[in-house]
């Protein structure tokens, strides 16, 4: 009888595999319907196109199929200016650039005037406003940026509901590792913040942050901690439920409310932390080195650690700023740490100085990184390298 039943359920199991294959198959090569009498034709997948093609002299190719384009150009942070790519007969448009030095670039093409990602690469920039692709440039050796054979922490994709904005708001959270293991053990939380129009998983996707804690923790340089990655910019979800919402992306107000009122409370409520201004620390880039400044020197009693990068101020607003948002002079020379990163090439170089003017004159102590380079993600994944071992010691 347990032969029997033993028979039936693999003949069972064969049959489903069987029919289960058969179906795929149906789906992936049923070619559409013929019409007016036509013969079917034949289904035929596309050829596959290596893009981009990283060579072990670092030069690097790219491809893109465009049968019907008239120019097809490419665009990268690692290019002084566009160059043309050349179409071959299958319609595939291609181009070898000279040697590229290690690093991930943001890079697209542009087709007929019309900026597109890369459809052979899996690697999208999160962005609200382009959708660019990423190129990764290895070096001899592995760099801090790279995921390397060391115990690694964990990413979570996850949601908390905002009282303040009525909404659902996501953000993403690294654990480091151990975390899991160790239940008894309590961390310090570093709030990280991106830019203007990037969103909550960009410093995980472009900045790599989990695989430069990883590495830093694994050498010994960075204390392990909790990494907070909410999404900054509630403005596009708020016109959503109400098209008339007016945006003041400068007011740092919003975000701050956020955080003290909706994100800490959330994080100290749900993970393991040490809930004291001296394991906290925030940090961010551009518009949110702008919200960094507001949140963290606005609230110097929640956060030791205060770490701008390339933030969107500028000399004319600052003693406003100082005046309305930030705490007196008295309780910003408390901080533990206050760093401000910048490109000498950025746009933001200038609200730098001008904020490390104005530190100068209060007497409050500060650390300063001026890098080459402008407003990129190369930049923050070299300051978030630089930061990261100065937190919590």
């Amino acid at each position: 009888m347990k032969n029997n039943r033993y028979s039936f359920l693999m003949a069972l199991s064969a049959f489903m595999l069987i029919s289960t294959a058969a179906m795929a198959q149906a789906f992936v090569t049923a070619p559409p319907a013929p019409r007016n009498g036509e013969a079917r034709p034949a289904f035929r997948f596309p050829p596959r196109i290596i893009s981009p093609e990283v060579h072990a002299d670092q030069t690097v190719t790219f491809r893109f199929m465009a049968a019907d384009a008239t120019t097809v150009e490419l665009s990268g942070q690692f290019l002084k200016k566009n160059i043309p790519l050349t179409k071959g007969e299958d319609g595939v448009w291609s181009v070898t650039t000279g040697k590229v030095k290690p690093d991930i670039y943001p890079y697209n093409f542009v087709v007929d005037g019309i900026s597109v990602a890369d459809p052979n690469n899996v690697d999208i920039f999160p962005n609200e406003r382009f959708k660019g692709s990423l190129l990764d440039v290895k070096g001899k050796t592995p760099s801090v940026q790279d995921l390397q054979a060391v115990p690694h922490g964990k990413i979570t994709y996850s949601f908390y509901h905002s009282k303040n904005l009525g909404l659902e708001r996501p953000m993403l959270v690294y654990t480091p590792p151990g975390y899991t293991e160790d239940t008894g053990k309590s961390y310090p939380v570093l709030y990280l913040i991106h830019g203007m129009t990037d969103t909550h998983e960009t410093w995980y996707v472009v900045g790599r942050m989990n695989y430069i804690l990883d590495n830093l923790i694994a050498q010994g340089k960075a204390e392990p901690m909790i990494v907070v990655m909410p999404y900054a910019n509630p403005y596009p979800a708020l016109m959503k439920k109400n098209p008339q919402t007016q945006m003041d992306l400068m007011s740092t107000k919003l975000f701050t409310d956020e955080l003290t009122k909706e994100i800490i409370p959330y994080i100290e409520g749900k993970y393991r932390v040490k809930a004291s201004r001296e394991n906290r620390a925030i940090a961010g880039f551009s518009l949110g080195g702008r919200q960094t400044l507001g949140a963290g020197l606005g609230h110097p009693e929640l956060f030791a650690y205060v770490c701008p990068m390339a933030p969107a101020v500028f000399g004319q607003g600052l003693d406003e700023s100082f005046q309305n948002d930030y705490a007196p002079i008295d309780q910003l020379k408390t901080l533990k740490l206050l760093w401000i990163g910048c490109g000498k090439d950025d746009s933001l170089y200038a609200g730098a100085q001008a904020l490390e003017k104005k530190l100068k004159k209060e007497g409050v102590k500060y650390e300063k990184l001026y890098s080459s380079g402008g407003h990129t993600w190369m930049n923050c994944r070299l300051y978030l390298a630089t930061i990261a071992p100065k937190l919590f010691k």
